[in-house]
């Protein structure tokens, strides 16, 4: 287990970490500050220790949004943020930019938004594949030795990509997509991690709703909602997708669990170095999901498990054209391709 990660078991903190990207970003309109604040409050008091944002959420109002709701609780928390991708208030658009000088930058900007001076894991939110990997990573290097941040995180990278950053300097925490029906860290990036001690944290634990059966008509989705973009939610490839979640939703209700909870305990199931870091606006379902910590799955239960939604089942590709090409992980080929219509 990564360092990092061990302080959290240290104090008996939840290994579930919270995702604060969608109270600002992504999913449709951003929270009221007052709400958003309150819903932080409410994760603190429940019991979450681990906050998750990045510079990119909101437009920087994400770190803003946590750095108001943890204040004065900086020592009993694990907050984590991201530097290398950013909008340009002059281009207007999202720009991916590893150059060192724009990650001190970045971080330093981070720091002052989230009212501390110390950030205990940054990650490269991605990497820019103009610019050496070692580079960015010795940059960050350089932010540990000064003692602005502890750890040195990396996202959404391949296994090679870890191997090279790791003979740079050492990476405590990859963060990647992976749950139930992405699985795509199992090609490589899990056994990278192990052997180099690193933690993988796991963004959209509940497939951005899926498993919790929260996205039946993608149709309903407010306009801006990033999911409307994303091929495995399109309306040739959502029917195809629910026909799937129906024998999961099944072993959920013989648990007496929700979708949610069955989703994180499955990843638990995965390894104590795997953190699955949900994400939400609301406060029972933060609290639904605290709880998956509670649910052990069986051996069998656990077959039934991994033989449903397989790389070859599910239909669609996780990212679309323009978004595949910003990561640098391995990918299965035709992903949902081959699976029945």
């Amino acid at each position: 287990m990564s360092s990092v990660f061990a302080r959290l078991q240290k104090v008996a903190s939840p290994m579930i970490g919270l995702g604060c990207m969608n109270l600002s970003h992504g999913y449709g309109k951003a929270l009221p500050e007052a709400d958003a604040l309150r819903a932080l409050d409410a994760a603190f008091d429940m019991g979450y220790r681990h906050f998750d944002t990045a510079t990119l959420y909101g437009d920087t109002a994400n770190e803003r949004l946590v750095g108001k709701a943890l204040v004065g609780k900086h020592r009993e928390v694990l907050l984590a943020s991201k530097c290398g991708m950013a909008m340009d208030p002059e281009l207007g658009r999202k720009v991916i930019d590893g150059r060192p000088a724009t990650l001190r930058r970045q971080c330093e900007e981070s720091l002052e938004r989230l009212q501390t001076d110390h950030l205990d894991l940054y990650y490269l939110h991605r990497w820019d594949k103009g610019m050496a990997i070692e580079e960015s990573v010795g940059e960050l290097g350089r932010l540990v030795d000064e003692g602005k941040i502890g750890a040195i995180g990396l996202s959404e990278v391949s296994a090679a990509t870890l191997r090279r950053a790791q003979a740079e300097r050492p990476v405590a925490a990859v963060q990647s997509e992976y749950s139930l029906w992405t699985r795509n860290p199992e090609i490589g990036l899990i056994d990278a991690c192990r052997e180099a001690g690193t933690a993988l944290v796991a963004f959209s634990p509940l497939g951005r709703g899926f498993l919790a059966g929260a996205v039946r008509d993608p149709e309903s989705l407010t306009e801006n909602d990033m999911r409307r973009k994303l091929p495995r939610f399109s309306a040739d490839n959502h029917p195809r997708n629910l026909r799937l979640l129906e024998d999961f939703t099944a072993v959920a209700e013989e648990l007496d669990a929700t979708g949610g909870q069955l989703a994180l305990a499955w990843l638990l199931a995965q390894g104590d170095d795997i953190i699955p870091i949900p994400g939400s606006c609301a406060i029972g379902h933060m609290r639904e999901n605290l709880a998956a910590e509670r649910l052990h799955l069986a051996p069998e239960i656990m077959t039934r498990l991994n033989a449903m939604m397989t790389p070859d089942q599910v239909a669609g590709a996780r990212y679309g054209e323009a978004q595949q090409a910003e990561v640098d992980t391995e990918e299965f080929a035709d992903p949902g391709m081959s699976a029945p219509a």
